[in-house]
């Protein structure tokens, strides 16, 4: 009788074993909320190097560790992007068209993680008449700014456009640009569904 109890139990815990043996995600449930998103767009010429950015605060889910897809959808404003010299920043707008094509799109979904605080994604970034696609996005996720960043090398000539040129060719704009996406994330959403300000890690 006490053998039959004995297999019994030993079945019974087996059978919780295998029922409870799914893998399991720290971070799963505690998704983080985005209150900003910078696009800035980096290049070189023939006097120097050049940033131009422009914000925009949005508040917006996004699980970084969630196992399903996750999409975030964004429509940044270029009429205010800002490369910190009013003849620049007048430039780069006449150069993407601002007052033909006043916003850029962003799209970001089916979010992976891979390593190393690292996540995969398909990003879709439309500037100006121009709709591009990568399957296989890089973000980089730091714990200490509480952003993830990925960074895009492209050329003016992808997105059908020529680089300014000033003052009869002396000043020239190099076609090769990088477009940099920050995410910033300033809550996380606790078990009771309420916002919970991140603290910056030093």
């Amino acid at each position: 009788m006490q053998q039959k109890i004995s297999l019994f139990l030993i079945d019974l815990a087996l059978i919780l074993l295998t029922v409870s043996a799914k893998p399991f995600y720290f971070y799963q449930k505690i998704p983080r909320v985005i209150h900003k998103i910078e696009i800035k767009i980096k290049g070189n010429s023939t006097v120097g190097k050049y940033t131009c950015a422009t914000i925009l605060y949005k508040k917006d889910t996004l699980n970084l560790e969630a196992l399903e897809k996750n999409t975030i959808k964004a429509t940044i404003p270029m009429t205010s992007i800002d490369c910190g010299h009013r003849i620049m920043t007048k430039d780069l707008q006449s150069t993407v068209k601002v007052k033909t094509f006043p916003n850029s799109y962003v799209t970001i979904s089916n979010l992976k993680f891979t390593a190393n605080n690292t996540y995969k994604c398909t990003l879709v970034f439309t500037l100006t008449n121009k709709t591009l696609t990568y399957k296989d996005f890089v973000l980089t996720y730091s714990k200490s700014t509480q952003q993830a960043t990925g960074i895009l090398p492209l050329t003016f000539s992808d997105l059908g456009l020529s680089p300014p040129v000033k003052m009869g060719g002396i000043i020239k704009v190099k076609n090769e640009i990088e477009v940099n996406f920050d995410l910033f994330f300033g809550y996380r959403i606790n078990l009771a569904g309420e916002l919970i300000p991140l603290q910056l890690e030093t």
